[in-house]
């Protein structure tokens, strides 16, 4: 039987989130997901990557070309400790999928706090696409945020758990080389993310 799995805290975890627990059970991200109704207001291309600020120029771009759009998709964002689902809200097609391990930078738009985003990256292009989105509440951005922390977290220490059970001598004889803290900043609510579960992405392979 497999041992609990033990998160650290958010305060350990990140660089950005002052809390001592996180908003899930472990369990809730392995065997079932959670869900979020949002706004999707699209994605964009991003040709110069440069992590955070890159999130909050597309979600500041994406809420002007939008601004005056009549109808805006709604979706069920599904997050669990393997990715994220688009969910369509109106008759739960899924719309679109991304792999933990291509999720980087999500972030709070500074100027409008309901308003977040995350970039993936697509494999076979290896370019970068924002995907943005919004809540008609800002905490509820916030905990979407948080729950996306939590999910590589608990992708990362499982990936940790499946190396000491393929290979226990190598456990016993080096230590585990510890992940880095997400870099991130934060404001007031304001919170920005950038995992880097993706270093170990070769553990996260079935």
């Amino acid at each position: 039987e497999e041992a609990k799995l033990t998160l650290r805290p958010p305060n350990l975890a990140t660089s950005y989130a002052p809390l001592q627990n996180w908003q899930h059970q472990p369990e809730k991200l392995i065997f079932e997901s959670c869900g979020y109704e949002a706004s999707y207001l699209g994605s964009m291309l991003i040709k110069d990557l440069r992590g955070t600020e890159s999130t909050q120029d597309a979600c500041a771009k994406m809420r002007k070309s939008t601004e005056h759009m009549k109808k805006i998709p709604r979706i069920t964002l599904s997050i669990s400790y393997k990715g994220v689902k688009f969910i369509d809200a109106s008759n739960q097609n899924v719309i679109a999928e991304h792999e933990i391990r291509n999720i980087s930078c999500a972030a709070q738009d500074p100027e409008d706090l309901c308003t977040f985003a995350y970039i993936t990256k697509d494999l076979q292009t290896s370019h970068h696409y924002c995907h943005v989105f919004c809540t008609a509440d800002v905490n509820q951005a916030y905990e979407i945020i948080l729950t996306l922390g939590q999910a590589f977290e608990v992708a990362y220490q499982l990936a940790i758990q499946a190396q000491k059970s393929c290979h226990p001598e190598a456990v016993v004889s080096r230590p585990l080389k510890p992940v880095p803290k997400p870099r991130g900043s934060i404001r007031r609510q304001n919170v920005a993310l950038r995992p880097h579960v993706h270093e170990e992405k070769k553990n996260l392979n079935p």
